[in-house]
């Protein structure tokens, strides 16, 4: 068969799939529907993940390219069952002052930014907001931040290094607390300790920092890592931010810590390191493994999707291949071979399931743009979720009216002509 004999009955199979569809509206809208909800949630699926791993590394690219972390322990997903001994490193000493003050004298570290965090109830006279989160930072928290400040200002070394009482706040508790009013110079109880805002720090919207509720939507604090070390109620195991000194690599950096806290702590050769550094590169795995789970999830709902699809363009197509029965016998009377009649019924099958794409991707990026514009996720749909929603209603078309169309491909043409 020539090329154009194909494409001519392709379009034609479509046109008759067109008109079986008018003819059959209900059939057609619950097998257009089914197909339609499938490619919906993968597209769905495929535009949030993409949107969230974009901001997600945005949000890490502001702490810089070569920035790693000290911690305590590891980050991951179920690496341990919460066991002291299924998961060692629970036992692991905390990351202390004097951790942090040998990392900053290494030469191959510019800056190694303290960070501690906690919780409490923020007063100033009648108005109090419960369960401010607060992170207590050492004075360069700027440099892996990016936070702008206005009005007012950062706290200075001498400030944090003497526990003084000052602290920034956020656009979100600067409303809550004061309203229009100029919080700059006023004070305010934190757990019943006193504090003057010094600064309203704004935050750019991220997922990592929406995630964890350092957005700015959430009202949050900022105030001196020494000050939360010696007079609030914290968890007093740092986690250090390190920013190799320039034209030193990550790599040696984080050698240098290494040996460093091995040093501190007396392990010896063979022993493993009871501390954990972490990389931009371990942060995306972690983020991959949580968000590859959830993607497979909105995998298997979209397949239950297309197999209520599947279903009903069998129903669908073992109902058109009955009706038209006769039809079918005088097309093979005329010399239409089993090919052609086969290929006929493939094409509409394909065209119902193709049309239910359509609509899924049309509703998926709908939501794609509602969720761009109303929250800080960029979502948009990527262009491999389109080919592979297209693809996958294609071949369920193909898969699922392959059975009617053989029906329809085998029927003698006098018994079909015969039929009334």
């Amino acid at each position: 068969m020539r090329l154009w004999d194909k494409i001519r009955m392709s379009l034609e199979g479509v046109t008759i799939a067109l008109d079986a569809m008018q003819q059959n509206k209900v059939r057609a809208a619950l097998t257009i529907s089914g197909v339609a909800v499938g490619v919906f949630v993968v597209v769905a699926m495929g535009a949030t993940v993409t949107g969230i791993q974009k901001s997600f590394k945005s949000d890490l690219d502001e702490f810089g390219a070569n920035v790693f972390q000290l911690r305590r322990r590891n980050i991951g997903i179920n690496n341990c069952d919460g066991t002291d001994d299924t998961c060692p490193d629970r036992r692991n000493p905390r990351i202390v002052l004097e951790d942090w003050y040998a990392v900053q004298r290494l030469p191959e570290v510019a800056t190694a930014t303290a960070i501690i965090g906690g919780q409490g109830t923020f007063t100033y006279r009648h108005r109090q907001v419960k369960n401010v989160g607060f992170d207590a930072q050492s004075e360069d928290w700027i440099q892996t931040d990016q936070a702008d400040i206005y009005p007012g200002r950062s706290f200075s070394k001498t400030e944090h290094d003497a526990g003084a009482s000052v602290l920034l706040i956020n656009d979100s508790l600067k409303v809550q607390l004061f309203g229009d009013s100029d919080p700059i110079g006023k004070e305010v109880q934190v757990a019943g300790r006193p504090f003057t805002v010094i600064g309203v720090f704004h935050t750019k919207a991220g997922f990592l920092k929406s995630m964890d509720g350092r957005g700015p939507d959430q009202p949050r604090a900022l105030l001196p890592m020494l000050t939360a070390w010696r007079h609030m109620e914290v968890w007093r195991s740092l986690i250090i931010f390190v920013k190799p000194t320039v034209g030193v690599s990550r790599e040696v950096a984080m050698d240098a810590v290494t040996a460093l806290m091995r040093s501190q702590r007396g392990l010896r050769p063979g022993q493993p390191n009871n501390f954990a550094l972490v990389g931009q590169e371990r942060m995306l795995e972690v983020f991959d493994q949580l968000f590859g789970a959830i993607f497979l999830v909105g995998i298997a709902l979209s397949g239950v999707g297309l197999l209520v699809g599947g279903v009903g363009v069998v129903a669908i197509m073992m109902i058109s291949v009955t009706e038209r029965t006769r039809e079918i016998g005088v097309r093979k009377a005329l010399g239409a071979t089993r090919g052609t009649v086969l290929w006929q019924f493939l094409v509409e099958a394909a065209t119902l399931t193709s049309i239910g794409a359509a609509v899924g991707l049309g509703i998926g990026a709908v939501i794609a743009f509602v969720i761009r514009t109303n929250t800080s996720i960029p979502a948009s749909v990527p262009v491999t979720a389109v080919v592979s929603a297209l693809g996958a209603a294609a071949l369920t078309g193909i898969a699922f009216g392959m059975m009617p169309a053989m029906k329809a491909s085998r029927l003698d043409p006098v018994e079909a002509l015969r039929y009334e």
